[in-house]
């Protein structure tokens, strides 16, 4: 029985669906073997759920969360039967996704009274900072949106050509200068172009070091000040990526960036290749930070706006 009504087309959610496969399955594995030869949720099902739970990646805090939730609706309802711990979990984990994640959300939308509107991406190199940079330009332009991009890391030349590269592919306008450059210039050179363009969208890469978080701090809180002297509010979102193939450490990145600056939104990617999509759950629950993209495969296709109805109905389908 399907608890949610599916508000995605068919294709994205045969998407959604393969791209938690890995994550479902191994589940679902470990679930079944909890509760073998057990008919009624006990102690000992619930000490083997918290188990499967902390091994699926969802973290420590928020299984104890769900335990706790499970184990009021135990003591309320006398007598749980375990084939009934499905149906329970999915909407105890949907009301803790509730809780952050507004849900609603299923195509790439900006506000309407803000132009341009500045997103500015953060994360360590690695996770597919660029690549999701890329397929954001890519799925607003499909939009009608006028996007402009800023190639903001000017750490690393690589930074810099793998973004120009997805301009060109995209056919978005970029602004760069040469690696060692102040990257508050280049956010500064940006907004200044997207403006004079009346551009829709304005995507910043920033450097992705976390070896000094004080630097690290300076450089993004400097990288805001000089984009407010163009765009009084900017950035109006910014956006840690977060890759979810890396179970515990996505938690950590998480939280070394919301102390070096302050994070509005997530995105996670790289769920396609793992079994550790327990992951959106927890760093969700634990950050209270509304996650709003995920990656679901290589595809440009493949990053979706995350809908937490759409998620939990493709992890317990």
């Amino acid at each position: 029985m399907n608890y949610f009504k599916n508000i995605f087309s068919k294709e994205k959610k045969q998407t959604l669906d393969k791209g938690l496969e890995k994550s479902k399955s191994s589940f679902f594995n470990k679930l079944s073997k909890a509760v073998a030869g057990k008919s009624k949720v006990d102690d000992d099902v619930l000490d083997n759920l918290e188990e499967v739970l902390v091994t699926s990646d969802v973290g420590v805090d928020t299984t104890l969360k769900i335990i706790e939730r499970i184990e009021e609706r135990v003591a309320r309802d006398k007598y749980l039967g375990t084939e009934e711990l499905n149906l329970i979990l999915r909407e105890e984990i949907a009301g803790l996704l509730s809780e952050t994640n507004t849900g609603e959300d299923t195509d790439f939308v900006i506000p309407s009274n803000t132009r341009p509107y500045v997103l500015m991406v953060v994360g360590v190199n690695g996770v597919g900072k660029t690549t999701t940079i890329g397929k954001l330009a890519s799925q607003f332009k499909k939009k009608g949106l006028k996007v402009v991009l800023g190639a903001a890391d000017t750490f690393r030349a690589a930074a810099i050509d793998q973004l120009q590269v997805w301009a060109d592919r995209t056919q978005v306008p970029i602004v760069r200068q040469e690696m060692g450059s102040d990257p508050a210039s280049v956010a500064f050179d940006t907004l200044k172009s997207a403006t004079a363009q009346n551009a829709d969208v304005v995507i910043i890469d920033t450097a992705g070091r976390l070896h000094n978080k004080v630097n690290l701090m300076n450089e993004l809180s400097k990288i805001k000040r000089v984009m407010q002297k163009v765009v009084n509010e900017a950035p109006h979102d910014v956006l840690l990526v977060l890759d979810g193939s890396t179970g515990q450490n996505a938690f950590e990145q998480a939280k070394q960036f919301t102390k070096a600056t302050e994070v509005t939104s997530l995105a996670v990617t790289k769920l396609d290749g793992t079994a550790k999509g327990g992951v959106v759950i927890g760093i969700s629950d634990q950050f209270q930070i509304p996650v709003k993209y995920i990656g679901v495969g290589e595809g440009i296709e493949d990053l979706q706006v995350f809908n937490k109805h759409e998620f939990v109905d493709s992890f317990f389908a």
